[in-house]
């Protein structure tokens, strides 16, 4: 019998769907204190605690590096980086401000047919997901590879490098990357209520957008932000308030309050 042939796409995706796995899996060992802030990450260690092979563990290494949680040591490798909670919220509404500057920019400029329907692509994806009543690991990896799509779109949209490079710089902060919080949420029972929300916001934006509405754009951005900056406000000050999001879902052991 012919043997079947094998997309490589196929490939492409296995692999990318092991390393936000990795990536996922570490962060959750990071922000429950189990790789402790200072702490120095053993490569090969990780391997063998997850189960997964080295090149999505050193993917997933490098991503978490530009998301803030790890820092680079001059003489190689990681270590788990410590905040001040003035640094998260910082982060976060940076975050807000430049992605709400963006998004009114491309309003305001116009954008392609073939940038909105990419985009609008990225939020139908989603949408399906979002109609299950549960969300599997698979589906959550899913998600967070096409939330981070539909954000580079809207950074695309918006036809500004100069912006752009310093929304990357920012991203690079605590906890400020479009999924910080997402991958965060991943084992919450209302995580699939936090996600419809922020979809909700993704179609309003991309319909303000399309419509040339900057200032509504830019609102929306802000707010889609201040979701995150809520949440993380309500754990870190009022953990027992919301028993389904523990104080080590969002890392609090890496952070130094304010006394």
């Amino acid at each position: 019998m012919p043997t079947a042939l094998r997309n490589p796409g196929d490939n492409t995706a296995a692999s990318t769907s092991q390393t936000v796995k990795a990536q996922r899996q570490i962060r959750e060992l990071i922000l429950a204190g189990t790789l402790p802030g200072g702490s120095r990450i053993a490569e090969l260690t990780i391997v063998e605690k997850l189960g997964i092979s080295r090149t999505p563990i050193r993917a997933a290494l490098m991503r978490l590096e530009q998301e803030g949680l790890l820092e680079t040591l001059p003489s190689g490798g990681y270590a788990v980086k410590i905040f001040s909670e003035r640094d998260v919220t910082d982060a976060i509404e940076l975050r807000g401000m430049l992605e709400g500057l963006l998004a009114r920019l491309a309003a305001e400029r116009g954008v392609s047919g073939t940038l909105l329907q990419e985009a609008r692509r990225c939020l139908v994806h989603i949408d399906e997901w979002l109609r299950a009543p549960t969300l599997s690991d698979d589906t959550f990896s899913q998600y967070v590879v096409m939330n981070e799509r539909f954000h580079a779109l809207l950074h695309e949209m918006a036809d500004s490098p100069t912006i752009v490079r310093q929304l990357e710089r920012v991203i690079s902060l605590p906890f400020a990357s479009p999924s910080g919080f997402v991958i965060a949420e991943a084992e919450s029972p209302n995580a699939r209520d936090l996600l419809a929300v922020a979809q909700y916001q993704h179609w309003r934006v991309l319909d303000a957008i399309e419509a040339r509405e900057g200032a509504r754009a830019e609102i929306i951005m802000r707010e889609h932000s201040r979701i995150a900056q809520h949440n993380f406000q309500r754990v870190l000050h009022n953990p027992d308030a919301v028993p389904a999001l523990s104080p080590q879902t969002i890392g609090v052991p890496l952070i130094r309050r304010k006394t």
